[in-house]
């Protein structure tokens, strides 16, 4: 687990009920600890950079939506490391196709049948369910920028979540897609 020493709990309490200037002081603090963490977890140290700007974008945007105000050292280096896996990811996609090995150019698409399937399953959940998944799973939003979005707590959307793929699990079973 990673700590933020430098930062108090009332500072992270005031930032969370609008504070503007201990939003500003929690920014400045939570920079350089947050930066070695990046630096030891990106690709790059440009990766870093772009990844602790972006965390403390995020940082800036939703602390409100921060439930417990112990987990906020975990809660921002979850977000800068989850940035720095989105800007490994657009590392490898963005490959040039003259640069590219025939290998890579050949992709095993997902069978239509399956996602002809999936989609009507998604379709077919509850609206509770069905706004959560594909939020979190579609969109790739975290739990707190669904939980923003739709006016929930956190552990609303991991529950409704968790059944929404349990839910789909079940009919992919049923439909013979996978075996128990």
């Amino acid at each position: 687990m990673h700590t933020l020493p430098a930062i108090d709990g009332t500072l992270v309490a005031a930032a969370r009920a609008g504070d503007a200037a201990a939003l500003d002081q929690l920014l400045a603090a939570s920079q350089p600890d947050l930066r070695r963490f990046a630096r030891r977890t990106c690709a790059s140290s440009e990766d870093a950079e772009d990844a602790v700007q972006a965390a403390l974008w995020q940082l800036h945007r939703h602390i409100g939506t921060l439930r417990v105000i112990a987990a906020f050292a975990s809660w921002l280096f979850r977000i800068g490391e989850r940035e720095c896996r989105r800007l490994l990811g657009q590392q490898r996609q963005t490959v040039p196709l003259d640069e590219a090995p025939p290998s890579a150019l050949r992709l095993d698409p997902v069978p239509a049948d399956l996602r002809r399937d999936l989609g009507i399953m998604i379709a077919g959940l509850p609206d509770l369910y069905r706004e959560v998944l594909i939020l979190r799973d579609i969109e790739e939003l975290t739990a707190p920028e669904a939980a923003a979005q739709l006016g929930l707590s956190v552990d609303a959307v991991k529950s409704r979540l968790h059944r929404a793929r349990s839910l789909l699990r079940e009919q992919l079973l049923a439909s013979g897609y996978w075996s128990a």
